[in-house]
């Protein structure tokens, strides 16, 4: 009876439809001293490739969606400079009685283009060099619509939060916007930061992801090494819920062949999340290219993670770059998959996985031999880091190389799943 009111919870602990997970890490608290920013995408959009782009400033790489054929807007990325960037909705910035991502009226001023956070992060990533070029872009920005927390690292050892909502300028469409500092041990004691949905200055009768802030919460109070491959081949794939903890895996059946579904609702991973990117940037005197852009282009049940580098001589894996049909093979290949995990037909189908095939006591869920394709593909990638690091410099043609290999090693893995 206690498990059914847990499950009768978490399907009325509503959240937003477009929402993420996210986090910021200080250099301070990492072994290497480099900082991370993670984040979660969930969205609507679930066809992703990855962007390598020249900007206005400074050349760029970038997580873009499917529906956008402009290149008009970002959801995370980095620049040639070391200046990375991500976002979550915030919901609860802008006061109520609004539209949820403005406090300008949806009716007011019909017609006028109002551009959103994927504008914001795209014309960042292209000027910015430093959080403080950022708050000066902020500053002069207008006709956005916006009520976003933004995750900004850059290669001076910087790192903040900024919540971000609109001024209420019914001409202009200006923003306000709030600075959290990682390094700030009043505002960071532990040297990282968490954001899903809301921001810590609104109105949190507003707030929206608490459950997944619950669970990456709890999370990072239970560990003590904070390594980019760790963060992103797991977080992205908690399968214990914040609120109920209740985990996944102690429901997995015996074999892929018993059909065992499990309420999925407010999860890290949710049917909506539709890629991830944890973002490594560099210590203080580094060299910039030395980024690497952990991605995992589609689904995390469904899809491998990958570290990508930004550099003009090397180009990026056929399976994370756009198609002529849209969106990337890797992320086609995931939806694919991801289609045999919600498997129910009719009413809220995507509130309920098949557990079987996504973890079962055989070992067989897709979700355990994703995660076998992926330790052989980051356990290529470690001494290829690590010797870029060593000598503080990328080797293009190792690299290179890897993304050919890469790009074999996933085409054939997929075939037999």
């Amino acid at each position: 009876m206690k498990k059914l009111l847990l499950f009768n919870l978490v399907l009325l602990f509503s959240t937003a439809a477009f929402a993420c997970t996210s986090m910021l890490i200080s250099g301070k608290r990492t072994p290497d001293g480099r900082p991370l920013l993670l984040k979660n995408r969930d969205t609507e959009n679930l066809r992703n490739y990855v962007l390598s782009m020249q900007g206005e400033k400074y050349r760029f790489m970038g997580m873009c969606a499917d529906v956008d054929k402009k290149f008009g807007s970002v959801w995370s990325g980095h620049n040639e400079m070391g200046f990375a960037i991500i976002n979550t909705a915030a919901y609860n910035l802008n006061g109520e009685g609004t539209d949820h991502s403005t406090n300008i009226p949806s009716s007011a001023h019909p017609g006028i283009r109002l551009y959103d956070e994927g504008y914001i992060m795209r014309q960042a990533l292209a000027k910015c060099a430093s959080l403080q070029e950022f708050e000066q872009f902020l500053d002069t920005v207008t006709h956005v619509d916006i009520d976003a927390n933004f995750g900004v690292i850059d290669a001076l050892g910087n790192g903040a939060y900024y919540e971000v909502g609109n001024t209420g300028d019914m001409e202009r469409f200006t923003v306000r916007y709030l600075k959290f500092d990682v390094n700030d041990p009043a505002v960071a004691p532990e040297g990282y930061i968490l954001r899903t949905n809301f921001g810590e200055s609104g109105n949190r009768k507003e707030d929206k992801g608490v459950c997944r802030f619950m669970a990456i919460s709890e999370y990072m109070k239970n560990e003590s090494d904070f390594i980019a491959r760790k963060f992103v081949t797991e977080i992205p794939r908690l399968l214990r819920h914040g609120l109920t903890h209740l985990d996944i895996r102690d429901f997995a059946p015996a074999d892929r062949e018993t059909p065992t579904y499990f309420p999925f609702r407010d999860f890290i991973p949710r049917y909506i999340t539709s890629c991830v990117q944890l973002i490594q940037g560099v210590a203080p005197g580094q060299d910039p290219s030395l980024c690497v852009a952990w991605t995992i282009v589609g689904h995390p049940f469904t899809t491998v993670a990958l570290p990508l580098v930004l550099h003009p001589e090397v180009t990026l894996p056929r399976m994370v770059t756009a198609t002529d049909e849209g969106g990337s093979p890797l992320n086609h290949w995931g939806l694919q998959l991801k289609s045999q995990l919600f498997t129910l037909d009719r009413d809220n189908s995507s509130d309920y996985i098949n557990v079987a095939h996504l973890w079962n006591q055989a070992g067989t869920g897709i979700l355990q031999q994703i995660l076998s394709l992926e330790t052989k593909l980051l356990d290529k990638a470690d001494p290829i880091l690590k010797r870029m690091q060593k000598k503080g410099r990328v080797s293009p043609k190792s690299l290179q190389e890897y993304y050919d290999w890469v790009d074999e090693e996933i085409t054939n893995a997929y075939k037999e799943f």
